[in-house]
């Protein structure tokens, strides 16, 4: 039995092979999918270091460095994304050359050393807002390992496999993002003053414990990069391509050069994504303050009901992952990834503001009202501290708000759930697109532009919506971004027909799907 199991383990699963080609065997094809697994596990502790201390940043920087202001708390919050820009490309080339182990570990140990240095920043005697820039610009430069994440992925799944596969990253990269402020609202529990290790100037409260949570994560992730990832490379239709020697690489490249990349697909593939994650980034900005503006929240309740809304939008976009796994295999990619913008777009032309109705406002002069006012304000007024009341509405600052009509909480939550379903179509259909069309040559420096371009979406999105929406209003705001996605659109029917795989625009095969 013994013999006949050890048979088992190393028979091929396929029955011939091609020149160049070795027959995968069962022990390789299980090393190659736990080691794809590992690279999910990478993704979703990628995105836990982003999420995971990203509702008490301002609150911890306030804490840390008084003289910090809202703009700055903007700079914080872009370092991220800037420094995941930066890096994506660089780690990208890196796995091109050399295993992808290398950039793996160096990367997550940047972000393992950076949440350490966020619990730390409030050690120094001065400037403690700058460290924590730094910290939270290394965590970003850390995470642009999700370059080399999607390459080795895609290089190791054969086109049958590859959506399904990146749906899988999108998925985890998803709940990291939604249980990452789940696991910062438990820690909520320690308070602000926790417990204080003098002898290593270490605090653990509220604000540090889930950034040294992200180190240990990233530690645990380290140790399973070495006890478990191997590299694996197969071809288009599944076949095993053998250990990968890096010296030879760049010849086998220089080989395919008679079957050049399509490059106006690649850079039509780097804009169609830099404009999905620039309006989702521009949504998720713009919800705090669209939602006091229209309903007259307070603060807290705008983080309260936005982060529900948030989280459903999260778990919606989970569910709709494991659909387009489905439906991609009946209409191709292609077709879902016009599906999906149009859904945005829907979304958005939803929220223009119509009607008779408009928002309540708030007078800029109201200042030190007491309590006993607030029955002439009704619930446009929250009591505060020091028998003051928190002013709510639209500020009346903003002139938008005297002739701009309300956006109805009917219209907002339509449009969550819209986007809720189109973003996450794009997101996946996106990155699957774009590693079929880019074929068998090395996809590390490509997939780092990619993410470099979502990159600076997330950077320029909440500068963009900040700007238009304080001086123009919804109703400009809204209308820019659609026809920002309408134009889209146009593109994406243009260059249809130049978005398809590497082997089928070659034909090495055949195309199977109907997109």
């Amino acid at each position: 039995m013994a013999s006949l199991s050890e048979e088992d383990e190393h028979s091929p699963l396929l029955g011939s092979s091609d020149a160049g080609l070795v027959v995968e065997t069962e022990q390789q094809h299980k090393s190659r999918w736990w080691s794809v697994r590992v690279m999910y596990l990478t993704m979703f502790l990628s995105s836990v270091g982003f999420s995971i201390v990203v509702t008490s940043i301002w609150p911890y920087l306030q804490k840390i460095d008084p003289s910090a202001d809202a703009g700055f708390l903007g700079w914080v919050i872009a370092s991220y994304s800037l420094g995941q820009m930066v890096a994506s490309p660089l780690f990208g080339l890196w796995s091109n050359h050399r295993p992808r182990r290398e950039p793996l570990i160096v990367s997550i140990s940047i972000l393992v050393a950076a949440s350490f240095l966020y619990a730390y920043v409030h050690v120094p005697a001065a400037h403690n807002k700058y460290y924590m820039l730094i910290a939270r610009a290394l965590v970003g430069f850390g995470s642009g390992n999700v370059a080399v994440v999607r390459s080795y992925v895609a290089g190791a799944t054969s086109l049958s496999e590859r959506t399904s596969a990146m749906a899988n990253i999108s998925a985890f990269q998803a709940l990291g993002f939604i249980l990452g402020p789940a696991f910062q609202a438990a820690f909520t529990l320690i308070g602000e003053r926790g417990v204080t290790f003098e002898a290593i100037d270490l605090q653990l409260n509220m604000y540090t414990v889930p950034s040294l949570m992200g180190a240990l994560l990233g530690i645990v992730n380290i140790i399973l990069i070495f006890a478990i990832f191997r590299e694996h490379k197969v071809d288009d239709l599944g076949r095993h391509m053998g250990s990968i020697n890096y010296d030879s690489e760049v010849t086998n490249t220089e080989k395919d050069n008679d079957e050049p990349v399509d490059q106006i697909a690649v850079v039509s593939s780097n804009v169609l994504f830099f404009v999905i994650l620039f309006v989702f980034a521009l949504f998720e900005t713009i919800a705090t303050p669209l939602t006091m503006d229209m309903y007259a929240w307070t603060r807290s309740q705008a983080v309260l009901y936005n982060g529900i809304i948030l989280a459903a939008i999260g778990f919606e976009s989970v569910a709709v992952f494991i659909a387009v796994k489905i439906l991609s295999k009946k209409t191709g990619e292609r077709i879902l990834l016009l599906g999906g913008l149009a859904t945005i777009w829907v979304g958005f032309f939803i929220l223009l503001p119509w009607g008779h109705q408009y928002p309540k406002i708030q007078w800029a002069d109201i200042q030190n009202t007491t309590i006993h006012n607030s029955s002439y304000w009704g619930s446009s007024l929250t009591s505060a501290k020091n028998d003051t009341i928190e002013q709510t509405g639209c500020p009346a600052t903003q002139s938008w708000c005297f002739y701009t009509p309300v956006i109805h909480l009917s219209q907002y939550l339509t449009s969550d759930i819209l986007i809720g379903i189109g973003y996450p179509v794009c997101n996946v259909m996106s990155y699957t697109l774009y590693s079929k069309l880019l074929g068998p040559k090395p996809q590390g420096l490509y997939m780092g532009w990619l993410t470099a371009a979502g990159s600076a979406a997330r950077t320029l999105g909440p500068v963009f919506v900040s700007e238009t929406y304080t001086h123009l209003g919804p109703r400009w705001t809204f209308s820019i971004v659609c026809g920002i996605v309408a134009v889209s659109l146009l593109h994406l029917l243009a260059v249809y027909k130049r978005l398809i795989a590497f082997s089928v625009r070659h034909g090495r095969i055949i195309q199977t799907t109907n997109t």
